[in-house]
């Protein structure tokens, strides 16, 4: 189990404490895989909402979608996503992602509230991630859609329950207060003695 030091460097960047999770129901959309690899994924989706007791919807009501991951064998294939320089407010992201050498990046949009509104995960699956099994590609996919962490963490049941600790009513919808770990090292612990 985490401990509150650790829970707070999950979620400072650059000396910033940050913790929303979602405020509105996930709708969820997935680019560039398989029918059989989308069908995993969509399982995990599903599994890992429900485990956080939050509402999976059909569509967004302003968005369409917002819980949005496309993947892609090189980042060049990016640039075939129509309005991505506007999707992301970033023009230069295929270009700076290659220029990285990264597998893997992430985009959030938050509410007036500091809820999550959107998230947008880009997965190249022709480098280091070639060999993974879709369900753990998926699994680690969207617990790090689910909080906005700060930084990679690797799925597990510590994290899992961190999640849904998160996710429990009685705690904000976000946090910049680096005090809010304190108060999610509690609810897992209480959570670990029950």
């Amino acid at each position: 189990m985490f401990d509150a030091d650790q829970i707070a460097q999950m979620f400072t960047r650059d000396g910033r404490y940050l913790c929303a999770r979602w405020g509105r129901p996930v709708a969820p959309v997935i680019f560039g895989l398989a029918d059989e690899t989308l069908d995993i994924f969509r399982g995990v989706t599903r599994a890992a909402l429900a485990h956080a007791r939050h509402p999976i919807a059909e569509t967004d009501p302003e968005m369409g979608a917002n819980m949005m991951s496309f993947f892609v064998r090189d980042w060049d294939e990016l640039a075939g996503v129509p309005d991505l320089g506007h999707l992301t407010g970033q023009d230069d992201l295929p270009a700076r992602l290659a220029g990285q050498g990264a597998d893997q990046y992430r985009i959030f949009r938050f509410d007036a509230d500091g809820g999550i509104r959107a998230c947008l995960s880009f997965v190249r699956i022709g480098g280091a991630l070639a060999d993974a099994h879709p369900a753990e590609l998926a699994e680690g996919l969207v617990m790090r859609g689910l909080l906005t962490f700060a930084q990679d963490v690797p799925p597990s049941a510590g994290l899992a329950a961190l999640i849904r600790a998160a996710y429990d009513p009685v705690m904000p919808i976000a946090a910049t207060d680096p005090s809010h770990a304190l108060r999610l090292s509690a609810r897992l612990t209480a959570a670990g003695a029950r």
